[in-house]
């Protein structure tokens, strides 16, 4: 693609927010129809969603530096509010699940186009910064013999005479077999000549063989033909990919090297854009800094005359603390100025009048209007019913949205084909900056030129405020009684690199598997919606699950600006049978944000940093290094055991309750800024006191087992990406119908053993069959009903499940107990009086 239709592309997303925005600012009406309430909010999400992975797609590829940072600022207000809409639907519905059947069909999108986009720019931006961590990782590791990866080294060699040993018994042996079948050729057609005698047959006729041959030729032939037929005819129905479907074409190797191409090009305008900041602002100062001085100076001395001829007095100059004399002349005439001074006396004489009013007024039964107007207040909220959050990121998109109007809407660049960086706007930009620095100066200088002519003109001397002083030790007084407890740096005296390094030999800073979260397959829920109107609550799929893991986890920790301003989630907990990827998922958002990976599974800090300070140092050194080398994902495996209600005889030499009173008040600690989550991971929730761990654990997401379509393309992706070839004999259909309750790490251990180099290079002759990973299969344990039930179960007492399940029963329960404890305070308050 061209910088023509990138623009073009621009544009239209433009466009579409545009008219988003419009219908968003006109949804200001209370609503009370639930159902209404949920279709707008969803629609809007997936309008959202699809200009996201527009404007991220444009990001990547537009090579225009100035127009990037303004899609930049755009990119990031989408994502934030796609955060915000999420959270609102969570607080409506009360599950994390949603599903949008209906509202797809309604705007005729595929579920695939609701997938939640990763910008590339989250690792693109650090890649060198990345890199050079991994470099270093790998050095620590390497140097403390933890390295793992490398298996080849293991492997012993034998010495010459052995290995020629071994090799003269393996062809003694080919040959061998090969001379036994020789013979046995033999002897079976000596066999044949014998009987044939005996029995006195006739040697057939020419033409009888020739028409022998003939028949099994044209039935071989015809059945080819048919079969040859029949697969085109699948192909033309779409029933079956096109020969070639899975090879990579010619134009995609060509599309490939433009984008890296059009990459090498947008860092080369990235640097010429930055070397053109400086650039223009030294020669603007040459050329434009003295009229910009002598302008200012002329401006504010006409402001000082015109206050002494309209107020009789010379005005006070504002201070720097206040912003000078941008605080007045902020886009206003001096006349004006002058016309806001005079309006500012006026309003201050009608307040102390009005003061002096209120003093001779006092007010009776305070406390009775106060609880009057709460109680109003609440009643009023129930009436109105609900209403939209105000968005944080709405105001960003508008500003950004307002800027792409009046600059690159209707902009000609016919000059400009390279789409190198603009001059003209850098000028602009520029000179607000150098207008603003030299105003500072100016400042001083009218300061000064105020107080002679108040000295010259009106012979007024100005006393040292005594005052002042007073006041300050007043303030200074205040700022002591205020002074917090600020939390001692453990390890002040040490570098992040040696604190780094320890950590990884200890093994509480690991590496990440390259994993990515589009490696996470499964299907799409089908029939969410409809089992929701028939009050079934369906089991999420895996493609939601991973939706979730975007949303929560990878767009928080790779924009910091989203990070700040969107609903904090510090901590997540992902919940489910082992074998459905749970550590996979904790991988891949390491990998899609360049994350580092803390390992603080109760099994790893076991025996490390031993006693009460051995605990806190190795916390403060963790969340210290995470802090510093931010985004950081803080892992727990099998976190229940942190939490256990009674601990195992056999674990209780580990101490694995150590963090449970650690956790809640290090996420007390965590800050909007700081971009670290904090990821547990359980294969059995039911083992710990569900309290403290719906306390730590702010979003808990349920991984089920996978349904009938997900296992479908489970086998059938994991057999491809293990060098199997999926033919007409292999049946994937009976595969995924058979295998119900085992998970993908079942699916991927049976493929891995079957699939071996042998089978791999056999499969030209003899095609995979089912009935191979069916018989691995069997040896395997799945995961039954009754195991599902019980996670479902669990989920059902934790806070969001019983908010859930209070909602569908209509919520009747908590309003009775509600309007009877008001009763019972109302009586004892009577009871009182009397």
């Amino acid at each position: 693609m061209s910088n023509a239709m990138y623009n073009k592309m621009w544009h239209q997303t433009q466009e579409a927010l545009n008219s988003l925005l419009d219908k968003e600012s006109q949804l200001l009406e209370p609503q009370r129809n639930q159902v209404f309430i949920f279709q707008t909010l969803a629609t809007y999400y997936i309008k959202y969603v699809q200009i996201f992975g527009n404007l991220e797609n444009v990001y990547d590829q537009i090579v225009h530096p100035q127009k990037r940072r303004l899609i930049r600022k755009i990119l990031d207000g989408v994502m934030g509010r796609i955060l915000e809409l999420k959270n609102e639907m969570v607080e409506l519905e009360l599950t994390e699940f949603h599903y949008f059947d209906d509202i797809l069909q309604d705007l005729k999108l595929a579920p695939q186009q609701l997938d939640i986009p990763i910008p590339k720019y989250f690792l693109k931006e650090k890649m060198d910064v990345i890199k050079e961590r991994e470099k270093i990782l790998a050095q620590i590791l390497a140097a403390s013999g933890l390295d793992v990866t490398d298996t080849k080294s293991s492997v012993q060699g034998i010495p010459i005479e052995e290995a020629i040993k071994v090799i003269q018994m393996a062809e003694r042996a080919r040959q061998g077999r090969l001379r036994a079948v020789f013979m046995k050729q033999i002897f079976l057609q000596e066999n044949r000549a014998k009987q044939a005698r005996l029995l006195g047959e006739k040697v057939p006729d020419e033409e009888a063989a020739a028409v022998c041959i003939q028949k099994v030729w044209r039935g071989f032939h015809q059945n080819k033909k048919t079969e040859r037929e029949r697969e085109e005819e699948m192909v033309f129905l779409g029933m079956n990919p096109p020969p070639l479907f899975n090879k990579v074409s010619a134009t995609i190797i060509q599309a490939e090297k433009v984008i890296s191409l059009r990459n090498e090009v947008q860092s080369r305008h990235e640097e010429d854009y930055k070397e053109a900041l400086i650039t223009i602002k030294d020669s603007l100062k040459l050329v434009e800094g003295t009229d910009i001085k002598e302008n200012l100076q002329d401006q504010i001395r006409h402001w000082f005359i015109e206050c002494r001829n309209l107020t009789g007095t010379f005005p006070n100059y504002p201070k720097e603390e206040e912003g000078g004399s941008a605080v007045i002349f902020s886009n206003k005439t001096t006349e004006q100025v002058i016309d806001d001074i005079i309006a500012s006396r006026e309003e201050d004489e009608k307040t102390k009048k009005k003061k002096k009013t209120k003093k001779e007024k006092k007010p009776k039964n305070a406390k009775k209007d106060k609880e009057k107007k709460e109680t109003k207040e609440k009643n009023k909220e129930e009436d109105e019913g609900w209403k939209m959050s105000p968005s944080v990121f709405l105001p960003t998109m508008e500003e950004g949205n307002n800027v792409y109007k009046d600059l690159w809407k209707n902009k000609d660049e016919s000059w400009n084909f390279p789409q190198d960086y603009d001059p003209e706007l850098i000028k602009e930009e520029k000179r607000k900056e150098l207008e603003s620095e030299i105003r500072v100066q100016v400042d001083e200088l009218m300061r000064q030129e105020l107080k002679n002519l108040k000295l010259a003109v009106n012979r007024e001397k100005e006393l040292p405020a005594k005052t002042g002083k007073k006041g300050g030790k007043k303030k200074n007084k205040g700022k002591k009684g205020k002074k917090r407890k600020k939390d001692k740096d453990l390890t002040a005296d040490r570098t992040i690199e040696s604190l780094y390094k320890e950590l990884v030999e200890e093994g509480l800073l690991i590496q990440a598997l390259k994993v990515n979260l589009s490696d996470y397959i499964g299907e799409y829920s089908y029939l969410g919606t409809t089992l929701r109107q028939v009050s079934i609550e369906p089991m999420p799929s895996l493609l939601d699950v991973r939706q979730l893991i975007a949303l929560y986890g990878v767009l928080p920790l790779g924009s910091a600006a989203v990070h700040e301003k969107a609903p904090l989630v510090k901590s997540l907990l992902l919940a489910g049978p082992s074998g459905v990827g749970k550590k996979m998922l904790v991988h891949a958002i390491c990998t899609e944000t360049g994350a580092n990976l803390f390992d603080l599974s109760a099994a790893n800090i076991a025996g490390k940093y031993p006693g009460k300070n051995g605990l806190q140092m190795m916390l403060h050194m963790v969340f210290k290094v995470a802090h510093q080398l931010q985004p950081s994902v803080v892992w727990i495996g099998d976190t229940e055991k942190t939490f256990y209600k009674k601990v195992p005889s056999a674990e209780r030499m580990m101490e694995p309750k150590r963090l449970k009173k650690q956790l809640p008040k290090i996420l007390k600690l965590l800050k909007p800024d700081d971009r670290i989550l904090i990821v547990g991971t359980t294969k059995r929730p039911f083992d710990a006191e569900l309290q403290s761990f719906c306390r730590v654990y702010q979003k808990i997401i349920l991984i089920p087992r996978p349904d009938y379509a997900s296992r479908y393309v489970l086998w059938k992706e994991i057999i491809q990406r293990n060098g199997g070839v999926v033919t007409n004999a292999l049946n994937i259909s009976c595969l995924a119908k058979v295998t119900d309750g085992f998970t993908q790490g079942h699916i991927v251990q049976v493929v891995k053993g079957v699939l071996t180099d042998r089978r791999i290079r056999q499969q030209i002759h003899k095609p995979l069959t089912a009935i191979e990973f069916i018989e691995s299969i069997t040896s395997m344990s799945p995961v039954y009903q009754e195991e599902e039930e019980s996670f479902k179960d669990w989920y059902s007492k934790t806070p969001m499940g019983r908010k859930r399940a209070l909602a569908l029963t209509g919520g009747t329960t908590e309003k009775e107990k509600d309007k009877g404890k008001k009763k019972e305070k109302k009586g004892r308050k009577e009871k009182k009086k009397k």
